[in-house]
């Protein structure tokens, strides 16, 4: 359907109409003005973040409990969300309880749905969180706690969530339009198409490599493969559960999924130890096809049916795994065993990965801080979903929150390990050797001492042969977490149990990203080949859906299965490109936000996304010059590519290619690497300088804007705006005869 156009006439505000543009009398979200009481918590819960951020800051070399590093993250997420992410909801976007959303206005049955929001943050938090938060930290671990710690929790508070509440709110107000489209229609055909382009391939790019990490994680693992293929039937009947045999009751089905959840957990214990283990020891390529198959199936079934509930039923797991952990670090009060900044911050040579802190940890960090994933769902499945606009708040700057905690837990539990065996653990073999007595050598050179005995010692607790160059950041986590449950439950003895539950709990934490993510491809290439073909802009159009899915599957499908296969091809050539396409990404989000505050009217708010898209824009720029021009071959691709070729001329074989063939494999890899690098920046730059041209003309002649934003319409549905409904809002909804989940008002009999 054809989208109605809002013209600069249409946003000047009414007599008796001072809400803004575009905004409708009485829409105002949440009351909660200050009283003495919530004065005196909110100082308390600001003085528990600061005494934690002097501790961490003012430290020079003594121990120090990571107990404080968790007391710093959570005051400051705590005073951004109550007060910075409020101020934003309803001081800048405005948001409108009035206002119907697509979700209400479109409802099929399908894509379009009104979800309980309880329900919906869970799927937002799960299709989000994936192995970045968990992995990412982790690596960059090797400057130290400080510098990671610092950008997870200042660069959630200022650009992440407030990217991911935008583009929410931007989404909403144009019945779920994916980014790239928002992009095209209000930043003009130049900028949009290369948007289009670039968050296309770079998602394609993001799908492959986040499957390749579950690929490793479930190869010959009965024990997950079991436990997770379970989450599937049991999102099954969650979801027929509350849309057709208890309608609402989010409690109940809650129960007994996270019932069912627990038993298929400790049932694939029993399935690794029976007979039964080799119907679940599953080879890499037979993953790969069921991976490509289950995601075709959840990107085009009903989303109440299996997505929903799924990423719901996985929070679950997830969040209270994290929580638990961060319950056991206030119990064990762990070490902070890595200094708060090591040299590699400074000499840019550290083994994990190459570069100086400046831009590399900020690019590492993928998520948990800003990711440009996440705006994909937040313009994908969730604005297709959400019953208010008041609940953009809890909905996309909450579970950004969320995973960020999740990241500060990934940074604890990389620093309270000792150095030596992080160091073994996250460097590749062409620094450690195979064996723990040339590890222990080369990370002593390094500056961290470990002995043979102490490496062979922690395989041993955890009962694997070797922790030697397990490289990626997932071993890390597992072996922090084990660390830190084990020191509550079990002890030693059971540091083997939590580890290797830890490496299940992440393949979990990646999957929901993997069906929800090509959910969203689905919606972004129906939007980009409706601008061809008028029917592909009904997403519910059957064709358009099974074509599109198949294309998106088939996609990353592609690389994963190459990759798979081949250790130096399909999606292991594209693997380098990961952190700097998923950050350009977040330039694009952000870009597109700003220049809607601008179109709106909403100049003077602007720098709410501004400034972060200039430090985004800084840091992925940087990152991609110096990945393209530097000379050193550990950071530059061409330079890699240069010492490879004249390897290959001098008919010698440099590690890590085994052969000639691998040698000109690498410098095929180097080659395509560098290039696309260049094409990802190039395409930002136009999408930059599109939207600076567009918002210098809105300045200019407010009179000209055109905006997509769908016109007002009445909500009947009446919902909370957060996860706990307010006294205000439990009233307005027993006036209305409805529960805690809130729906539509029943129409009055005649």
């Amino acid at each position: 359907m054809p989208e109605p156009e809002a013209t600069g006439t249409d946003r000047a505000p009414t007599p008796g109409n001072t809400a803004g543009p575009g905004i409708r009398p009485g829409s105002p979200s949440r009351s909660g003005g200050l009283t003495p009481r919530s004065i005196a918590i909110w100082v308390g819960v600001a003085l528990v973040g600061a005494i934690g951020w002097g501790v961490l800051a003012l430290s020079r070399g003594e121990e120090i409990s990571a107990a404080w590093l968790l007391a710093a993250a959570l005051g400051s997420y705590a005073i951004g969300y109550r007060f910075y992410a409020r101020f934003i909801a309803n001081r800048v976007l405005k948001v409108d309880k009035t206002r119907a959303t697509p979700a209400e206005r479109l409802d099929n049955g399908v894509d379009f749905h009104p979800t309980d929001r309880r329900v919906l943050f869970g799927h937002h938090f799960a299709a989000v969180a994936g192995a970045g938060p968990l992995v990412g930290p982790v690596l960059a671990a090797q400057m130290g706690y400080l510098p990671g710690t610092i950008w997870i929790v200042a660069g959630v508070i200022f650009a992440g969530a407030v990217q991911d509440m935008v583009t929410l709110f931007f989404s909403t107000r144009r019945d779920g339009r994916s980014l790239g489209q928002m992009a095209r229609d209000e930043i003009g055909p130049v900028g949009g198409a290369a948007a289009l382009v670039a968050v296309f391939v770079i998602m394609i790019i993001l799908l492959a490599v986040l499957a390749l990490v579950i690929v490793g994680a479930l190869a010959h693992s009965p024990w997950g493969v079991f436990s997770i293929g379970m989450t599937i039937p049991i999102a099954l009947f969650m979801g027929v559960y509350l849309r057709v045999l208890r309608p609402g009751r989010v409690t109940e089905v809650s129960v007994i999924g996270v019932a069912l959840l627990l038993l298929a957990i400790v049932a694939g214990g029993w399935v690794a130890e029976s007979s039964w283990a080799d119907v679940f020891t599953l080879e890499k390529e037979t993953l790969v096809v069921w991976m490509v198959a289950y995601g075709f199936i959840a990107s085009v079934l009903p989303v109440w049916l299996l997505l929903a509930p799924r990423d719901y039923l996985s929070t679950f797991m997830k969040v209270g795994t994290i929580a638990l952990m961060a319950v056991g670090v206030v119990i064990a009060m762990p070490t902070l065993r890595m200094p708060a900044v090591t040299d590699f911050a400074a000499r840019g040579d550290g083994p994990v990965f190459a570069g100086s802190m400046f831009p590399f940890v900020f690019i590492t960090i993928a998520c948990g801080a800003l990711s440009g994933f996440h705006s994909l769902v937040a313009s994908g499945t969730t604005p297709k979903m959400i019953q208010k606009e008041t609940q953009v708040q809890v909905i996309g700057y909450g579970a950004m929150l969320t995973e960020s905690f999740v990241a500060i837990m990934a940074v604890i539990a990389a620093c309270i390990i000792e150095p030596g065996l992080f160091f073994a653990v996250n460097s590749p073999a062409g620094v450690v050797g195979a064996t723990v007595q040339t590890a222990s050598e080369a990370v002593t050179h390094l500056g961290f001492a470990i002995s043979p005995e102490a490496l062979a010692q922690a395989a041993k607790d955890v009962e694997e042969t070797s922790l030697l160059s397990r490289t990626g950041g997932a071993p890390t986590f597992a072996l922090g977490m084990s660390d830190i449950f084990s020191s509550v439950i079990g002890g030693a003895g059971m540091k083997a149990f939590w580890y290797h539950f830890a490496i299940m709990f992440e393949a979990l934490f990646i999957l929901t990203t993997v069906d929800a993510g090509t959910r969203v491809g689905r919606f972004m290439l129906q939007d980009t080949l409706g601008n061809v073909h008028k029917s592909f802009k009904d997403i519910s159009w059957k064709p358009g859906v099974w074509l599109a899915s198949a294309i998106v599957v088939g996609g990353w499908g592609y690389f994963l299965w190459v990759g798979v296969k081949d250790p130096l091809g399909g999606i292991n050539q594209l693997f380098p490109l990961f952190g700097i396409a998923n950050q350009l990404l977040a330039a694009v989000a952000l870009a597109v936000c700003t220049t809607l505050l601008v179109k709106s009217g909403r100049l003077k708010w602007a720098w709410i996304t501004g400034v972060p898209l200039a430090w985004d824009v800084a840091v992925t720029l940087t990152a991609s010059y110096q990945k393209i021009f530097s000379e050193d071959v550990k950071v530059g691709f061409f330079a890699q590519r240069d010492k490879y070729q004249s390897g290959i001329d001098a008919g010698k074989v440099l590690p890590p290619a085994k052969n000639m063939d691998e040698m000109h494999t690498v410098v095929t890899n180097a080659t395509v690497d560098g290039v696309l690098s260049a094409l990802f920046a190039v395409l930002i730059l136009i999408v930059l300088a599109d939207a600076a041209r567009t918002c210098l003309k809105a300045v200019a002649d407010p009179g000209s804007v055109r905006l997509s934003e769908v016109p007002w319409t009445e909500s009947k549905i009446v919902a909370p705006a957060g996860l706990v409904a307010t006294a205000e809002e439990k009233a307005e909804l027993a006036a209305a005869g409805l529960d805690s989940g809130g729906g539509r008002v029943p129409e009055p009999v005649r």
